[in-house]
């Protein structure tokens, strides 16, 4: 199904194409994050997988959420699908969402670690750093495996 908005039918990523998209890259970020984690900040492996999979369930609920509002409002200014987006606007993109992202995560680090604001909030950059560049380059990954297809839908 099509849906036609103001510019010519221009195909998005589907809901089901974002949960895929949502879920592999978590996984990914997991792999990279939770030994970084353990080894900079002297935690266990468990210890660091615990908090990272919280942190990564927080960003499973926000991801879709941020890249469908992403979408919608490049979409709106400039016509064009996601898998067509130009790099800068795809650093735009990743930090946009690491952006966003902190305004959950830092409570959760500082719920399950014993770090107070400012410790949570050194360790949350440290992470936004890694995600940030982790995502720029997994979202043009993502997009040579999984373009958009004309079929998918496109929201108004």
């Amino acid at each position: 199904m099509v849906l036609v908005t103001e510019h010519a039918a221009m195909p998005m990523r589907s809901m089901r194409e974002r949960v895929i998209q949502t879920l592999s890259f978590e996984a990914g970020g997991m792999l990279l994050a939770v030994p970084l984690y353990a080894f900079f900040l002297g935690e266990s492996g468990s210890e660091s997988a615990s908090l990272i999979a919280c942190l990564s369930l927080a960003a499973m609920i926000w991801s879709p959420i941020h890249n469908c509002l992403f979408d919608l409002l490049d979409l709106k200014l400039s016509g064009r699908c996601a898998s067509s987006r130009p790099h800068l606007l795809r650093l735009v993109h990743a930090a946009s969402h690491e952006f966003t992202s902190c305004l959950v995560t830092v409570p959760i680090i500082m719920a399950i670690s014993s770090f107070g604001f400012w410790q949570a909030l050194a360790v949350d950059v440290g992470l936004t750093l890694l995600y940030t560049a982790y995502a720029y380059l997994f979202h043009i990954v993502f997009d040579r495996f999984r373009p958009v297809k004309p079929e998918q839908i496109v929201f108004p």
